[in-house]
């Protein structure tokens, strides 16, 4: 029976990731590797336990929809349109850049000039599945670096769908070069009119199916609405990823848009991670192994060429360096869009057997090393900051400048924030020697502007810590947003002088024991500071208040 065949797929599929994502977080792997390996395990290339992957396919396209759909209620068209700069700007410079530098190396390389331009549309898009989820199990949508990266991705999908266009042209197998135009300004009108009748419609519905009070009923209204906005879409030629993450942004801009996330939450978590699987199904170990040296040399130039182009462009918007750094670290990789672009290629010939097939393999690797790069970007910050031409380039001094020789019974403040413009300033009131050290060459910058000391540097890195002379620091204040950072800079001190005094700010109180644990003598939350302040407001009010009569 076919649906004893599907079922036994997906139980393998199912029973196989959890034992090899249980695995590989135990080694700190993130999940999304976890995915990709086991399809590649599991998959007609490896052990062969599927040798069908259509059926995992038809449901990971489906995962796809719901992430996308998930991400665009996360956002909101309000948020989006404060992307606008980052989109428009930075998505067009960098579609453009990538585009062109791999045209003219691919036919410095003896490809055509067609084929070429073929293979910079592939590498100009990154994967919005895997960045996006990442981004949003980080926390860092709303950061500047995330907010730049989902601008850009945006602005890629968009352009799928006129590259998907010019495809036969690009072949030599297309018409008259006005009828792309005529498309793509008919999927323009189709897409205007869905998302103006969505925006009208949507939040009607979801309000009357809300008076029902009948839970299964606004599910089904939720789904609905995420993918018949897709199919809708889909007929202008527009992806359906791309409709659904459009639908999400529809429904965000509505009250139900928590409820609505509630809902898709569960099925988006495992429906997504069959998208991860199918994709690890494209991997043969043993091509590469025949090809090893090709797919290596093809895939180190795509990582390093986007780094530097996606560098490049938030260097020319005037974007910190470790906005640049953290945003390149998360988009050097080829998205799952350049899927679809190789199979609207299929027949025509576009593209050598050859440089197809070792081009699909640095695809799917490139999305393996996405988790581990945007991991390893904080480090590239940490290291930049030694590198005196960049420090020029910023207008940032570099750890050690500007310091008592040698530096004795001062505080450093790590972070520059609202609370450590603060520290500075009652310390300096103190008439004590105090340093502040933030990784933003800006608020670096702000600092010098204020009359405070301040150095670039990552306090997560032991040199930095040695520069700053912190064995003979009187206090370490560590005032970082991101709890994990705070966590590991703790530690960091802790390793490298177990003497000094250390004060650590978190924002929630389940983190305390955390940053405890790792060595903080005092943590201080601002949920905790939060309801106190609240508690002493509504007894003062309760005070000079009458009740009602």
């Amino acid at each position: 029976m076919p649906e004893v065949a599907y079922l036994k797929d997906l139980v393998i599929v199912f029973g196989a990731a959890v034992a090899v994502v249980t695995l590989l977080r135990r080694a700190n792997f993130p999940s999304i590797a976890g995915f990709i390996l086991t399809g590649a395990l599991v998959g007609p290339a490896g052990l062969g336990l599927i040798n069908d992957a259509h059926h995992v396919e038809v449901l990971a396209e489906v995962g796809v929809v719901l992430l996308l759909f998930g991400i665009g209620l996360e956002l909101s068209l309000d948020r989006l349109r404060r992307l606008w700069k980052a989109i428009l700007l930075g998505g067009g410079l960098q579609v453009a850049l990538t585009g062109a530098c791999t045209t003219g190396l691919a036919m410095w390389f003896g490809l055509a000039p067609g084929p070429a331009l073929f293979l910079g549309c592939i590498v100009a898009v990154s994967s919005t599945a895997i960045v996006l989820r990442a981004l949003s199990t980080s926390g860092e949508l709303e950061a500047p670096h995330g907010r730049l990266a989902v601008g850009i991705l945006v602005f890629q999908d968009l352009c799928v769908v006129p590259m998907m266009l010019a495809v036969p042209y690009l072949a030599g197998k297309g018409g008259a070069i006005g009828d792309i135009g005529v498309t793509v300004g008919t999927a323009l009108i189709i897409l205007v009119g869905v998302l103006l009748a969505a925006h009208r419609l949507v939040p009607r519905l979801l309000a009357f199916v809300a008076r029902t009070r009948e839970r299964e009923l606004f599910i089904l209204s939720v789904f609905l609405v995420c993918f018949g906005t897709a199919w809708a879409l889909s007929l202008a030629g527009i992806s359906l990823a791309l409709g659904a993450f459009l639908a999400g942004l529809v429904v965000a801009g509505s009250e139900f848009r928590h409820q609505a996330m509630s809902e898709v939450i569960p099925a988006r978590e495992v429906l997504a991670s069959l998208f991860f699987v199918s994709v690890g199904m494209l991997l043969n170990v043993a091509d590469i192994g025949a090809h090893l040296l090709a797919t290596v040399g093809l895939l180190c130039v795509i990582l390093v060429g986007k780094f530097a182009i996606i560098l490049g462009t938030a260097l020319l918007l005037r974007l910190p360096l470790r906005v640049g750094i953290l945003s390149a670290a998360t988009l050097c990789q080829i998205g799952e869009f350049s899927f679809v672009l190789l199979n609207a290629a299929s027949g025509t010939d576009l593209l050598p057997a050859a440089l197809a097939h070792n081009l699909l393999m640095a695809i799917v690797l490139s999305m393996l090393l996405t988790p581990p790069a945007i991991a390893f970007g904080p480090r590239l910050i940490g290291g930049a900051a030694y590198v005196p031409w960049l420090n020029r380039l910023l207008g940032a001094e570099p750890p050690g400048i500007d310091m008592p020789e040698p530096p004795s019974g001062h505080v450093i403040v790590a972070g520059y924030g609202l609370t450590g413009q603060r520290v500075c300033r009652a310390v300096r009131g103190m008439g004590l020697t105090y340093v502040a050290v933030d990784r933003n060459p800006d608020k670096v910058r702000a600092a010098h502007a204020a009359g405070d000391r301040a150095v670039l540097g990552d306090v997560a890195q032991q040199e930095v810590l040695e520069e700053l002379g912190c064995r003979q620091a009187r206090l370490v204040v560590v005032n970082i947003n991101d709890t994990k950072a705070a966590e590991s800079a703790v530690r960091t001190v802790r390793a490298t002088a177990p003497h000094v005094a250390v004060i650590a700010r978190a924002p929630y109180e389940m983190d305390k024991d955390m940053l405890q644990s790792a060595g903080a003598a005092e943590v201080i939350t601002a949920e905790a500071t939060a309801s106190e302040a609240i508690v002493a407001t509504c007894l003062t009010a309760l005070r000079t208040t009458q009740p009602p009569a």
